[in-house]
C-alpha cells in the first residue's frame, strides 16, 4: 500500500457544482442548515445533514436520519447530478479567501498509515463524535466529509501543481461567504503515478482538521476487514478521503477564550494575580497579540496586553510551551479556577475569523466577564506536537478557509 494513491471520486457535473458545495457539516447547526437549503434542492447539506428533510426537532443521530441521507446521495445519483470519474485520479484543490491562496491534493489516504501514525495526530476525539461519523460512512458506505491533512512542502509537488493548475479548471466557483473553490482533476496515469511515488517518499503526513473523520474511516476499515475472508489491502476502505496542503500554504487563525465570571474576584484581585506571571499593560484600544506568549485580555470596557514572564514557559515541551497552554496553566486554570476546558460550561471558544469586536461583544452584553485574545498557533507548532506522539489542548487551532463539502466523495466499492 502506498501513503494515498488515486480514485474514482463521485462528483457533481460542472454546472452543478455550485448548486452542490456546501460547509462542512459541523460548521452548521441544524436549523443553520434548513435555511441555507431553501431554494436549493441539489445542496449536499442534504446528504451531510439529512435531518433537515425530517421533522424539525429530529434527533439528529437517529437511523431515520443516516438512511435519509443514504436515499438522498442515490437520489443526486440517480438524477446525474452527482457523476463518478471512471479512471483513478487526484484532484487539485484550489481556495482563495481574500488575498490568501492555498492549493492541495485530494486524494485518497491509507489507513494502515493512519492507524500506524504514519499520518500524525495532535486532537483526542470524542466517542459520540467518532460514532456519528462511522454511522454516516456505513450507511451512504461513501466518505463525503474531506479530512485536511498537511505536510511539508515539496517543490516537486508545487510543480506539478502549477502545470496543471494553469489549465481550465473542471470546476471553478465561488461560495456564498465569498469563499472561491476550484478543482482540477489529474487522470494522466503517469502524473499520478509521480504524485504517488513523491508523497510515499515523505516520512508522514499531518492532520490538521477532521480527527473525528479519519477515526471513524479507521473504524469501518477495520470492521469490513474483519468481515472480509478475501481481504487484499486494496479494497478502497482502507483508505479515506482527504486533501492535503503544503505546511507553507496553511492559514491558522487565533482561537480566543472567553469566561464567564472573575472566580469570585474583583478586577482589581484579578490583575494583582495576574501581575504574578504576566506583565501588564492597560491598552486604549484592542489589543492583538502580535507574538507568542502575548496575550489581550479585556474586561469591564479595558483592553490590557499581558506578556508572560520568559522565564516560565517550558523549554524542550511542545504541548506546555504552547501558547493555549501558557494561558491555561498561569492564568485560566490558578486564578480563574477553569481546570477542565473540554466540559466546563464557563468557559467558550471563539474564533478568529469573527475578530477581536466579538469578545467585546460577549463581554459588554454581561454573557461573559472576561475575554483572552491568543496569537495564533503555528503550524510548526502542530508538527513539533504530532511528531512528539502528544496531543494540544481543546480549540489550539482555528483553521481558514474552510473546505467544501460535495465537490468530490470517496465511495466504498
Amino acid at each position: 500500500m502506498t501513503l494515498i494513491r488515486a480514485f474514482t471520486g463521485l462528483r457533481p457535473v460542472s454546472e452543478r457544482a455550485e448548486d452542490v458545495a456546501a460547509p462542512p457539516y459541523d460548521v452548521l447547526n441544524s436549523a443553520e442548515a434548513r435555511q441555507r437549503v431553501k431554494g436549493r434542492e441539489w445542496s449536499f447539506l442534504h446528504i451531510s445533514k439529512p435531518e433537515i428533510d425530517l421533522a424539525e426537532g429530529t434527533d439528529p443521530y437517529t437511523d431515520e436520519v443516516y438512511a435519509k441521507g443514504a436515499e438522498n446521495l442515490q437520489n443526486m445519483i440517480d438524477a446525474h447530478i452527482l457523476v463518478r470519474d471512471e479512471k483513478p485520479s487526484y484532484y487539485f484543490y484550489r481556495i482563495v479567501m481574500g488575498k490568501h491562496v492555498q492549493t492541495g491534493l485530494v486524494a485518497a489516504a491509507s489507513v494502515p498509515d493512519y492507524d500506524t501514525n504514519r499520518i500524525r495526530k495532535h486532537e483526542f476525539t470524542r466517542p459520540d463524535k467518532e460514532d456519528d461519523r462511522v454511522r454516516n460512512i456505513d450507511a451512504l458506505n461513501t466518505q463525503t466529509g474531506p479530512v485536511f491533512l498537511t505536510y511539508k512542502h515539496s517543490d516537486k509537488v508545487d510543480e506539478i501543481a502549477a502545470s496543471i493548475t494553469i489549465a481550465t479548471p473542471d470546476v471553478d466557483i465561488t461560495a456564498d461567504d465569498g469563499v472561491q473553490h476550484t478543482l482540477w482533476s489529474v487522470s494522466d496515469e503517469k502524473i499520478v503515478a509521480e504524485l504517488t511515488a513523491i508523497f510515499d517518499s515523505m516520512d508522514c503526513l499531518y492532520i490538521a482538521d477532521g480527527h473525528h473523520r479519519s477515526a471513524a474511516a479507521s473504524r469501518v476499515a477495520a470492521k469490513r476487514k474483519a468481515e472480509n475472508p478475501s481481504h487484499t489491502g486494496e479494497e478502497s476502505y482502507n483508505y479515506f478521503l482527504s486533501v492535503i496542503f503544503p505546511d507553507n500554504q496553511m492559514m491558522i487563525l487565533d482561537y480566543n477564550r472567553v469566561i464567564t465570571d472573575l472566580n469570585g474576584l474583583s478586577d482589581k484581585e484579578l490583575l494583582e494575580k495576574v501581575s504574578e506571571n504576566f506583565m501588564v499593560t492597560p491598552s486604549a484600544s484592542a489589543f492583538k497579540p502580535t507574538t507568542n506568549g502575548q496575550f489581550g485580555m479585556y474586561m469591564n470596557g479595558q483592553w490590557y496586553q499581558l506578556d508572560i514572564n520568559p522565564e516560565i514557559i517550558p523549554e524542550n515541551d511542545p504541548v506546555a510551551s504552547l501558547d493555549v497552554s501558557l494561558l491555561a496553566d498561569n492564568l485560566i486554570e490558578p486564578i480563574l479556577g477553569v481546570s477542565d476546558p473540554r466540559r466546563d460550561k464557563r468557559i467558550d471558544f471563539v474564533g478568529g475569523i469573527r475578530g477581536l469586536a466579538e469578545l467585546e461583544k460577549r463581554v459588554d452584553s454581561g454573557e461573559m466577564a472576561i475575554a483572552f485574545a491568543l496569537f495564533a498557533t503555528r503550524i510548526e507548532q502542530l508538527m513539533d506536537v504530532a511528531d512528539s506522539g502528544n496531543v494540544m489542548p481543546p480549540k489550539s487551532t482555528w483553521f481558514e478557509p474552510k473546505l467544501a463539502d460535495g465537490l468530490v466523495s470517496h465511495v466504498l466499492d
